[in-house]
């Protein structure tokens, strides 16, 4: 087979980069092995910068290393998946009462514009997963603190991991739409208190329905 092209980037965050998007589309699935001999002849690389990037994947918590056996993809337990969205609800409910104090009329004409988005985007599954992460990301970014969004990255790739996301579930969509919109209210309106309830009740909702 030949050798897949890999860009200027160190070679070690490229391969973390490929084996992030394997593994986000379930094509290395939850629990399976990782063949470093295979993927190191895919790639045309020496098994060096695999393993600096399986480190990489590891620090994440999207793969986990075993001593002399090597590593697997992390399988996501019902209590890991509960400590995610319950860190998630603490730290973006957090971000959004900051919004809701700070944010200029044009952040929050941003975010609103995002919504409508949303709004328009219901009746495609993909798009909507793509332009939710844009209104989080996007929250995150106006209340403006790296650490929170650090620690927010990271956490939501491990949620990726989950085989049963949220939004698959039969009318998730239709109420994660709903609940977006009563936190856009509460945004424009400019209420702190009610922003972080509803983006609590908004994650809180979602690990029922990904359980």
């Amino acid at each position: 087979m030949a050798a897949l092209p890999l860009s200027t980037r160190a070679l070690y965050v490229e391969v973390a980069e490929l084996l992030r998007e394997r593994i986000f589309a379930q094509a290395l699935a939850p629990g399976s092995w990782i063949d470093e001999l295979k993927l190191s002849e895919e790639y045309g690389i020496s098994r060096t910068p695999l393993r600096e990037a399986l480190k990489v994947l590891a620090a994440e918590g999207l793969v986990t290393m075993k001593l002399r056996r090597g590593a697997y993809v992390t399988e996501v337990s019902e209590r890991d998946l509960h400590d995610v969205y319950h860190l998630l609800a603490l730290l973006e409910s957090d971000a959004a009462a900051v919004v809701a104090e700070r944010a200029t009329g044009e952040e929050l004409r941003e975010l609103q514009a995002l919504h409508q988005d949303l709004e328009n985007a219901a009746g495609d599954r993909a798009l909507f997963f793509t332009i939710n992460e844009a209104f989080h990301r996007r929250l995150l970014e106006i209340a403006d603190n790296r650490w929170r969004d650090q620690m927010v990255n990271d956490l939501r790739k491990v949620m990726k991991l989950n085989r049963h996301h949220s939004l698959l579930k039969s009318g998730r969509l239709q109420e994660s739409l709903s609940e977006h919109r009563l936190l856009v209210e509460a945004l424009l309106q400019r209420n702190s208190t009610l922003a972080a309830q509803r983006m609590q009740t908004h994650f809180q909702n979602g690990l029922e329905a990904a359980a």
